[in-house]
């Protein structure tokens, strides 16, 4: 818990700063997160076959060109131009002929990569759009997030005793995710009538919180199955006491990828 406890303390006077200041600095942020996802999703194939150089090289160039080519546009549509999904396919399925050894690069490991590639990479993208919108929405998706994990964590630890998914996450109960998703639905709505919109219907943003946090702890348990697959605990031991990257971007993406269904209406 202490060491737990130090790293989130780091992070946060890590992020703090430039999630305040937003722009390039935010971006940029968010692009060297990406790439340490990249990597780690990428570790999760290695922990059975070591990818070859070139693939590895290949898969952070595609996907920063990813991420390039989708922040470009200044409204929530998601644009890519087409030649860099092209690019990402060609780069990425030609090898496997190349190689013509399974052993080494596959068809399934060149799939993998794509469907990685694309879907962090216009995540983390997306999360840098909804940072261009607004400070204050960021800031209440993150509240989400965090505060839905932390009591989750706290109460499950202190109190929990009857287990959601044993197999895909052991420590997970369901007094932690009925208190984690209270306390992540309260804060955030409080924040959001306070500092965002106080004129909007009280309803209306309980539930659309409400589905956010149930949401992200759905990304929690996704990120946790990718895990098991590759019958790893963590992503990564990066972080002390939480793991890696993507142990703790799970919620965040999940929730961010959700509220593009209800920015026209709150």
């Amino acid at each position: 818990m202490k060491k737990r406890l130090i790293s989130a303390v780091i992070m946060l006077l890590i992020a703090v700063p430039f999630v305040i200041i937003g722009g390039f600095w935010f971006d940029l942020l968010i692009y060297l997160v990406s790439i340490l996802a990249i990597r780690e999703f990428m570790n999760l194939k290695s922990s059975t076959k070591e990818l070859p150089l070139f693939i590895t090289f290949i898969s952070y160039v595609c996907l920063t060109l990813i991420e390039l080519s989708s922040i470009t546009s200044d409204n929530m549509v998601f644009e890519i131009d087409y030649r860099v999904i092209a690019g990402t396919f060609l780069l990425l399925l030609i090898p496997t002929v190349i190689y013509h050894d399974k052993k080494i690069y596959s068809v399934k490991d060149a799939f993998y990569l794509v469907g990685g590639l694309f879907f962090l990479g216009s995540s983390f993208a997306l999360i840098m759009k909804l940072r261009s919108i607004s400070l204050n929405l960021i800031v209440y998706l993150l509240l989400i997030a965090v505060i839905t994990d932390c009591y989750a964590y706290i109460i499950g630890s202190l109190i929990g005793k009857h287990k959601m998914l044993e197999s895909v996450s052991p420590k997970k109960t369901w007094e932690g995710m009925l208190a984690g998703t209270a306390f992540g639905v309260f804060i955030p709505t409080v924040y959001y009538l306070t500092i965002i919109n106080s004129q909007i219907s009280l309803p209306v943003i309980i539930l659309v919180t409400l589905f956010l946090s149930i949401i992200g702890q759905f990304g929690d348990l996704f990120f946790s199955t990718v895990k098991r697959y590759f019958l790893k605990k963590d992503f990564s031991n990066l972080i002390p006491g939480h793991g890696g990257i993507l142990d703790r971007f799970d919620s965040i993406i999940f929730i961010a990828l959700a509220y593009v269904f209800f920015i026209s209406i709150i």
